[in-house]
């Protein structure tokens, strides 16, 4: 348990809760229900074992924060995940109703462990060791195999690899959802095109034999689809979207739309993940305003992916 402010808001509470839950008590010093509730819920935090993070604001105090979550009364608990308010509670609960509170929200300690396993693997692949990365990832996929961020990971390491067997198997059941995730979609797009280069004759074109038959006819989408696929397989996935986009601009729906579902694969795939709790109004994701005017700049990356977003969007309307 700490005490927090709107000083360290930010940090112990908005950041946090995008690893572990956190879970905010509103009390003051003269409320003597916040003063039955607190040691039920220190108990609580200390019998989870760090499933969830517990922090008490006091309102009295910190009034913008408690007008910034509409507390009304106290106590209130207010449960954050991911930045965000998902549930919460009022008044001075025992310690099982505090329980099944929490039981309904926070992932079980198998889903801990195999997060705590994949976030060492993104530090192995941030170190080159992408064998001991992979090691990781599979040990967290085999405590948690619901875990989509140890399995995205697990995949996209086995691609780069070029086991396009092993990758189609570990997609399997992402695949077997419905709707099928995106970023999953995303990958299956990816190893369509690998396999597409070792499976099809014009795997082994020069790209000028592409552009010769493409000279002769604007509308053989066949072989720009192709082309499309051999640009993605080497990694030239800019000009693998102007390709796409060509015949998308010709004929949205030609293919079943395959060529706007590879275009859209490609600008998952390259979308780095949010490491931010902020969204580019200067607010934090629970709504407190903490940069003022700020204007968030866009690296290099999501400016081209904003673009080929907006040619995209043109391309449809």
């Amino acid at each position: 348990m700490m005490d927090v402010t709107i000083q360290n808001f930010e940090a112990e509470v908005i950041e946090a809760s995008m690893s572990t839950p956190v879970l905010v008590d509103f009390w003051a010093p003269w409320c003597g229900p916040c003063k039955s509730l607190g040691p039920v819920l220190e108990k609580v935090e200390t019998a989870y074992e760090g499933r969830f993070k517990l922090v008490k604001i006091d309102s009295d105090q910190e009034q913008q924060l408690a007008q910034a979550f509409g507390i009304k009364s106290i106590p209130t608990c207010v449960l954050l995940m991911n930045g965000q308010p998902v549930d919460g509670f009022m008044g001075a609960l025992p310690e099982g109703q505090v329980k099944q509170f929490l039981d309904k929200h926070l992932p079980p300690e198998g889903a801990l462990q195999a997060q705590a396993i994949a976030e060492a693997a993104q530090q192995h692949l941030q170190a080159g060791d992408e064998q001991s990365a992979r090691a990781a990832l599979e040990q967290a996929l085999a405590t948690d195999p619901g875990n989509d961020d140890a399995r995205f990971d697990l995949i996209k390491l086995v691609i780069g690899h070029g086991e396009l067997a092993e990758a189609s198997a570990l997609l399997a059941p992402t695949l077997a959802r419905f709707p099928v995730p995106l970023r999953f979609e995303a990958q299956a797009q990816w190893i369509q095109a690998l396999e597409f280069v070792t499976t099809d004759p014009r795997g082994d074109w020069e790209l000028a034999q592409f552009d010769e038959h493409i000279a002769q006819n604007k509308r053989d989408f066949d072989t720009r689809f192709a082309k499309s696929r051999l640009l993605i397989a080497a990694g030239q996935w800019e000009l693998a979207m102007d390709e796409l986009l060509e015949i998308i601009m010709r004929d949205k729906t030609w293919d079943n739309e395959a060529p706007r579902k590879t275009y859209i694969a490609l600008l998952e795939l390259m979308t780095p993940p949010k490491t931010s709790a902020q969204d580019a109004t200067g607010k934090s994701a629970g709504g407190i305003e903490l940069m003022g005017k700020a204007a968030l700049q866009e690296d290099p990356l999501l400016a081209m992916i904003s673009s080929y977003r907006r040619k995209l969007s043109m391309a449809l309307n």
